[in-house]
C-alpha cells in the first residue's frame, strides 16, 4: 500500500501555488474512525492533531496542524484524532462525488 506523505510547515509560496485558501473545509472532533481513500487527498491541516495506521500493518503516521498530507488513493486505515481537527482539502484524482457516494454505501468501492 501506498503510504501518506507529511511536509510539515509547508511554506506560504507552496501553498499559495496549491490554491489552499480556495479549497474545502472539514472538522472533526476526537475520535476513533475506519476510511478507505477512493481518490488521492491533499489536505492541510489547520488544527489539530491525527495519527493514521494502515489496515495493512505498516507504520502510522502523524500529521498536526501547519502540516500538507497526501493520502493516496487506495489508502485504508484508521484514523485517531487526538486534537479536534480542522483541514483544508482537495481531491487530487478521481472525485469528490465518487467519494461521498462511497461513504453513503450508494456506491461500492472494493
Amino acid at each position: 500500500m501506498k503510504e501518506i506523505t507529511v511536509d510539515s510547515n509547508p511554506s506560504e509560496a507552496v501553498l499559495k501555488k496549491l490554491g489552499v485558501a480556495h479549497w474545502p473545509t472539514w472538522e472533526k472532533g476526537v475520535s476513533v474512525f475506519p476510511w478507505a481513500f477512493v481518490t488521492t487527498e491533499i489536505a492541510y491541516i489547520i488544527e489539530g492533531e491525527c495519527v493514521m495506521t494502515p489496515n495493512d500493518g505498516g507504520p502510522a503516521t502523524t500529521f498536526k496542524a501547519g502540516d500538507l498530507v497526501v493520502f493516496p488513493n487506495g489508502y485504508k486505515g484508521t484514523w485517531e484524532v487526538k486534537k479536534a481537527l480542522k483541514k483544508q482539502f482537495k481531491h487530487k484524482d478521481g472525485n469528490f462525488v465518487k467519494c461521498a457516494l462511497s461513504r453513503f454505501k450508494i456506491l461500492k468501492i472494493n
